[in-house]
């Protein structure tokens, strides 16, 4: 089976309007043109696409079926335009980067600004995921670079050292659990658990993490609320409303007052190092290679 985009386009188009004249003359077709190629789909598949009717076409199931991978093909069509349309402005690269949340906000955005600053022709594309989902999509082809925990099995990879991101709690000084641990300067999750917690706001692969382990453990991880950044929750935390949990470079940093006390984790899971993670280093383009070596070097 062959089908060409202008195929697909117009077919689309006849189910948006539910009309093959209209859908013709949308994909700037003339009628009997549009019929045949129609009718091509049709005999190529072996299945009728449309319902013919007196008030016009409409999709059969297997014509549903094409219109959801014609909307997809489109839409991929129209991302591939748009990313080569600014190569004709003087860009020479994009470098598609998934990372975790402790990557996105603690280490990532100076490191990226200095390398964009001495590489202005080059574009990076970044998105915030789970380390499980960044390392599926790097083997997948679906990233170029990943920056991953080391407690997911990276093993068809090839991995870089990236940074060292334990993670930890922290609360407000009186806090009860801070009472209740004296001088120790360690806890289980499990332990901590039974009192609120101050989480992320949105979709963050650090909070989904989070209630995950929570889960393994039978329990239930209460957020009392949500909040947008590590800097809010360390400040919501030192006055007292829950327990947040976060990367320990983050909790150091906004602690400035000295309100908060920070208590490390004994779960293995929390003693955690960021990887650097590629499919085949020496296949990469230079520019990407170049990211590696910079992100490294940092």
């Amino acid at each position: 089976m062959r089908f060409d985009l202008t195929d697909l386009k117009l077919f689309v188009h006849i189910a948006e309007s539910g009309s093959i004249t209209a859908g013709a003359q949308l994909a700037n077709l003339a009628l009997p043109s549009a019929s045949a190629r129609i009718r091509g789909m049709e005999e190529a598949l072996k299945v009728p696409l449309l319902q013919r009717g007196r008030r016009g076409a409409e999709p059969t199931e297997a014509g549903r079926t094409l219109l959801h991978h014609a909307r997809a093909i489109a839409r991929q069509v129209d991302d591939m335009r748009a990313d080569l349309a600014e190569f004709a402005t003087g860009l020479k690269g994009q470098v598609r980067l998934l990372c975790n949340t402790s990557a996105m906000t603690e280490f990532l955005p100076d490191a990226l600004a200095a390398f964009l600053a001495t590489h202005p022709q080059l574009s990076i594309d970044l998105e915030e995921k789970l380390s499980r989902e960044i390392v599926q999509a790097v083997i997948d082809g679906a990233a170029d670079i990943g920056i991953a925990t080391d407690a997911v099995d990276s093993s068809a990879l090839q991995t870089f050292p990236f940074r060292d991101d334990p993670l930890v709690l922290a609360m407000a000084r009186d806090h009860p659990l801070a009472r209740q641990l004296g001088k120790k300067r360690h806890i289980s999750f499990a332990d901590a658990l039974s009192h609120d917690f101050i989480g992320m706001a949105g979709d963050s692969a650090l909070q989904r993490h989070a209630a995950e382990q929570a889960a393994r453990l039978g329990l239930r991880l209460h957020c009392k609320i949500r909040l947008r950044s590590f800097e809010a929750m360390c400040r919501m935390a030192a006055s007292g409303a829950g327990l947040a949990l976060l990367p320990e470079a983050a909790a150091i940093r906004h602690n400035g007052d000295d309100r908060l006390r920070i208590v490390k984790l004994n779960d293995a899971w929390a003693d955690r190092k960021l990887l650097i993670c590629v499919r085949d280093h020496d296949a990469l383009p230079a520019h990407t290679r170049e990211l590696i070596a910079a992100l490294r070097r940092i």
